[in-house]
């Protein structure tokens, strides 16, 4: 076999299949059954759903961690490294691991024409299975029935929200969305749907096969309370089939959207660690230090406050508008952004137009991108007439900062590729 770095095998890889994308487990089951792998019993967990899968699965990996776990946990895509994709016990997988991981796929595969996704899902799995990781945490790249995490049946499925986003793969409306999504559970095992209303779709098909779906609101629910313990602390409490969890903490910005995901999360833990659940002073440690790298990450800069989010559909736009909103209100803010092809302009732009002064519309050298005219044009649908282009992420930042006062805000987001340049810009990579 060929001896390759980690950058050639990222770089074969690309080459190896003619579709980007290609839902469909065929291909990844025929190699999984050559590999040896035997998953921790009765500790896969797949997470779906069209947000908030990224603090999910980062929160239920920090739990695990507190309760002292070994955790694996597989997401995509990347920021800056592609190491990111795996982590072996809370830490990034070694590039000698990782390298291996591929020689082990490419071992198995034969004349089988993995994908590019396929082949890092496969070499996850291999991590692992090395790792002597106790728990699988497995973010669903797209959609939930055909994509490649699930060849391997959950023993917890979890689906966040589901909203409008990759209709070119997964249909034109929630309930053909939340079908693709609904996949992922299993008959007899337990899974747990995050948002309301649940689509008729996710309890469709958890009757159908027989799942122990548990909904946000009926089986399991939260409230947020008035009083807290400081400014920068909201209180909460938590109640399942279990019992009442009373004295809970969350940071000041945290919306909806964040006490959605966390309770998610408290939910999984009912199955996976119950006995963590009696300890308050863990889950709040967790919660206050679980902050992953691109989901409304605040940094002050020398003269600005940034804010990075991966935020890159209308749902998500309008989960970083209401974040926003916690914060002490801003002289002004710039928002930097980007949208590949096959994102909605007018509605992402619609949702974030409240709180923006100015819009910074940056290039990224991507051929998925969306060209500066449809940008301007689905900006203009928006009612936002006049935006600044700048032809990189870093003519777009620098850019940013002459324009914005001292002391406004600097928000980046519409994408992992405008988001992992901004990281890199501001000296955090």
């Amino acid at each position: 076999m060929v001896k390759r770095s980690l950058a050639e095998w990222l770089q074969w890889q690309e080459s190896l299949s003619p579709h980007a994308i290609e839902l469909g487990l065929e291909r990844v089951r025929t190699v999984l059954d050559r590999l040896d792998l035997r998953p921790p019993a009765g500790r896969v967990v797949s997470v779906a759903g069209t947000n908030g899968k990224g603090t999910t699965v980062s929160l239920l990996q920090d739990m695990l961690l507190a309760a002292g776990r070994r955790p694996g946990l597989y997401t995509s895509p990347h920021l800056v490294h592609y190491n990111e994709r795996i982590r072996v016990g809370g830490q990034p997988v070694q590039e000698a691991d990782l390298v291996q991981a591929f020689e082990s796929v490419e071992a198995a595969r034969g004349d089988v024409p993995l994908t590019y996704f396929e082949f890092g899902t496969l070499a996850a799995f291999i991590c692992f299975g090395r790792g002597d990781c106790d728990s699988w945490i497995l973010e669903v790249g797209l959609g939930g029935r055909l994509d490649a995490v699930n060849v391997l049946a959950p023993d917890v499925a979890l689906i966040t929200t589901i909203g409008l986003d990759h209709q070119d793969w997964l249909g034109e409306t929630i309930e053909e969305i939340a079908a693709e999504k609904a996949g992922i559970m299993r008959a007899g095992s337990p899974a747990f749907y995050a948002d309301q209303p649940v689509p008729a779709a996710i309890r469709r098909h958890a009757a159908e096969i027989g799942a122990r779906l548990a909904v946000a609101g009926e089986d399991y629910s939260h409230q947020i309370h008035s009083s807290a313990a400081s400014a920068d602390v909201r209180s909460w409490s938590w109640q399942g089939a279990t019992g009442r969890i009373t004295g809970l903490e969350a940071p000041r910005h945290w919306t909806a959207a964040q006490f959605r995901n966390a309770s998610l999360v408290l939910a999984a833990l009912s199955v996976l660690e119950p006995g963590l659940l009696d300890d308050v002073a863990v889950l709040n440690g967790v919660f206050a230090r679980c902050k992953p790298d691109g989901r409304f990450q605040q940094l002050r800069g020398a003269a600005h406050e940034w804010i990075l989010d991966v935020a890159h559909n209308p749902q998500a736009a309008a989960v970083l508008r209401a974040q926003l909103e916690t914060l002490p209100a801003s002289s002004s803010t710039t928002i930097v952004t980007t949208l590949l092809a096959d994102k909605a302009v007018r509605p992402f732009v619609v949702e974030l137009a409240p709180v923006a002064t100015r819009w910074i519309v940056a290039g990224i050298g991507d051929p998925r991108a969306s060209t500066s005219e449809r940008l301007r044009a689905g900006m203009a649908e928006a009612g936002i007439d006049a935006a600044d282009h700048a032809a990189t992420p870093e003519a777009a930042f620098a850019l940013a900062e002459r324009l914005t006062p001292a002391g406004g805000r600097i928000v980046v987001c519409g994408s992992f590729r405008i988001v992992a340049p901004a990281l890199q810009w501001l000296g955090l990579y």
